[in-house]
């Protein structure tokens, strides 16, 4: 009779217990990146009050089995699976990520590594990327001399630190002329056809070279020979910084420069003057070259030319040469000489043809994106981008084996497997990292409620058996009146 009474005890308990990870389960139906628990019972130990026997040759008597009374229930397991996912909840915040796979982000309390689900990143005040609770997001850092991620030892991932706001100004270095010279055309024929192309000195600054292309000027009769000379150099106020003929740099005027055009490399002193040569019959490209006479056979031919803008000063404080300007090569190999009604196309280019070298001036960052490798790289409104690290991913040979922490944590046990300290990227295994996105609970209702109302009608039939069994006992107590 007093087993009965346990027994009914052990499943409200059971039950109970049931209840509260139900419970717990739709509590967080809302939280990101939550994962439901599910209990399974077991049975108690049982008491046996016989044992089995075997058959009995001599007596002809069969076997007989055990009898035995089971003493209740107990809660077998309270399984979480870490790695089941949720939907996806799109937030557009470039924090928010929602990792995909068995993989989990790694977080750091400034003591150990975390893992979490839970993607609601943001930046603290010294930059770096963190949770909402202020774990510093852990991931790879770039190598400063290849420029690639380098895997290592997990380290905090900077986004909007000092360094990282900013993009430095870079010189031009290339750029090429595109377009079409018709020799008919009465500007080339006459004096001159002027373009323009804008480029950058080391600081940033900008400039606009002014050219002057003229048909044969030295009157030879080939009518697909081209002089090509700077006129004139702009900065961004319209000012000329350009020497004038026979003048002389001086301390008082530092932003007074030379400029000089060679072919075949930095050339030291090379003439100021380019020929540019196209085929008579097809009207391509032949070569440019530093044919000082205007004849078509210079000293030097090739694709591009060079412009070297110098200058004599140093810098009054320091002594130090002024060298604003870096070398840049022109290339001219994509332009042509078609007939085009009168009409001259020919414009040009920054950088060159594979858009290297271009320059740019100063730049502030506007904004980060993350790939779906995990790769961090910000972008200024000077058109510079900027690899400034990889978030690392760490998976679990026995994820379910994680012990579950507040705030959405991990933490590894001997049953999970332990991390190595280096993770690995999120796109081994299939994983993948989303941007913009969060995870949702992983909780489901129809499925809880239906649980709920199992566990109930558990609950009731456990007090049941309590109740009868007091009523049992009541009745044996009753029998002397």
């Amino acid at each position: 009779m007093m087993r009965s009474l346990f027994s009914g005890v052990s499943g409200l308990r059971v039950h109970q217990t049931k209840m509260d990870v139900i419970g717990n389960n739709i509590a967080n139906i809302n939280t990101v990146a939550f994962k439901a628990s599910r209990v399974t019972f077991s049975e108690v130990f049982q008491q046996t009050t016989q044992s089995a026997t075997g058959a009995n040759v001599e007596t002809n008597r069969g076997g007989t089995n055990a009898r035995q009374i089971g003493l209740g229930t107990t809660v077998g397991s309270i399984f979480c699976d870490p790695t089941s996912e949720g939907s996806n909840q799109r937030t557009d915040n470039p924090y928010d990520l929602k990792i995909s796979g068995d993989n989990f982000f790694i977080v750091n309390d400034g003591a150990m590594n975390y893992f979490t689900k839970v993607g609601a990143f943001t930046t603290d005040a010294a930059g770096y990327l963190v949770t909402q609770y202020g774990y510093h997001v852990m991931g790879w850092q770039v190598d400063p001399t290849t420029g690639d991620i380098k895997q290592d030892i997990v380290s905090e991932l900077g986004i909007t630190t000092p360094e990282n706001m900013s993009s430095p100004p870079q010189a031009t270095t290339n750029t090429y002329f595109t377009g079409n010279i018709d020799k008919t055309n009465t500007d080339v024929t006459g004096d001159g056809l002027v373009t323009s192309m804008t480029i950058y000195d080391k600081q940033g600054y900008s400039y606009t070279v002014k050219y002057n292309i003229k048909q044969d000027p030295a009157n030879t009769g080939d009518n697909s020979l081209y002089s090509m000379q700077v006129t004139d150099i702009l900065d961004s106020r319209n000012r000329s910084i350009l020497m004038p003929a026979g003048g002389t740099a001086t301390a008082g005027n530092v932003g007074i420069y030379n400029v000089a055009l060679g072919v075949g490399g930095n050339q030291a002193q090379p003439p100021d003057t380019i020929m540019v040569k196209y085929n008579a019959d097809t009207g391509n490209f032949v070569t440019v070259s530093t044919a000082a006479n205007g004849a078509a056979g210079g000293a030097t031919a090739d694709e591009a030319f060079t412009l070297s803008i110098t200058t004599t000063v140093t810098d009054p404080t320091t002594g130090v040469p002024i060298d604003n300007f870096e070398d840049i090569t022109i290339d001219m190999s994509t332009t042509t000489q078609y007939a085009a009604s009168g009409k001259c196309t020919i414009t040009s280019v920054r950088g060159d043809l594979d858009g290297i070298g271009a320059g740019r001036t100063s730049g502030k960052m506007s904004g980060v994106s993350v790939g779906t490798d995990g790769k961090i790289t910000a972008t200024y409104d000077n058109g510079d981008t900027k690899l400034l690290g990889q978030i690392s991913v760490a998976s679990f040979s026995n994820a379910a084996g994680l012990e579950k922490l507040a705030d959405g944590l991990y933490t590894t046990t001997p049953n999970s497997g332990e991390f190595d300290g280096i993770g690995k990227d999120p796109t081994d295994g299939g994983g993948s990292v989303t941007q913009g996105v969060l995870e949702m609970s992983n909780v489901d209702l129809s499925n809880e409620f239906t649980e709920m109302i199992t566990t109930q009608r558990g609950f009731q039939a456990n007090s049941r058996i309590i109740t009868v069994s007091d009523s049992m006992l009541e009745e044996l107590v009753n029998l002397k009146r």
